[in-house]
């Protein structure tokens, strides 16, 4: 009887995993599938679910990371994630001792700091962004090409 109850898991596991695609419930029916061969060769049910349990937590923390990188790449950054890596125009000198600085990316002007200290990029430069801190770009300077 514990075979069906390990199939039946096993299924409505993956039935979440295909409805949601968030890559939740696919690591315990990894367990579930193991426990329920388990139980076809006659393992105890305390057997089954010490081998469900450990199963289900190694996949989910040896493989979860890899599945992740390759898996959801092409997810759309959103919002301000969205805006690291590209490019800024400077409106206004960006001096971090001084506390000024505002660059245009989108269309939108943002209050900007350099991620390097004593760093000062003149109205005009071209900035890349590091990150976002609170409103502000943190930029660097893009390379000129020689």
């Amino acid at each position: 009887m514990a075979s069906i109850y390990w199939l039946i898991f096993f299924v409505v596991m993956i039935a979440i995993e295909l409805g949601t695609l968030a890559l939740t419930t696919i690591w315990f029916a990894g367990g579930a599938l193991v426990a329920f061969i388990l139980s076809l060769f006659g393992a105890g049910v305390e057997l089954q679910l010490t081998v469900f349990v450990i199963v289900s937590f190694l996949l989910l923390f040896f493989t979860r990371p890899w599945a992740s990188k390759y898996l959801n790449r092409h997810t759309t950054r959103t919002n301000v994630e969205a805006l690291i890596g590209r490019t800024a125009r400077v409106t206004r000198e960006i001096n971090n001792e001084l506390g000024t600085g505002t660059a245009v990316v989108g269309g939108q002007e943002w209050s900007a700091r350099a991620s390097e200290s004593g760093a000062v990029y003149p109205a005009g430069a071209i900035v890349v962004i590091q990150g976002v801190r609170g409103v502000k770009l943190i930029v660097k300077q893009e390379k000129e090409v020689m």
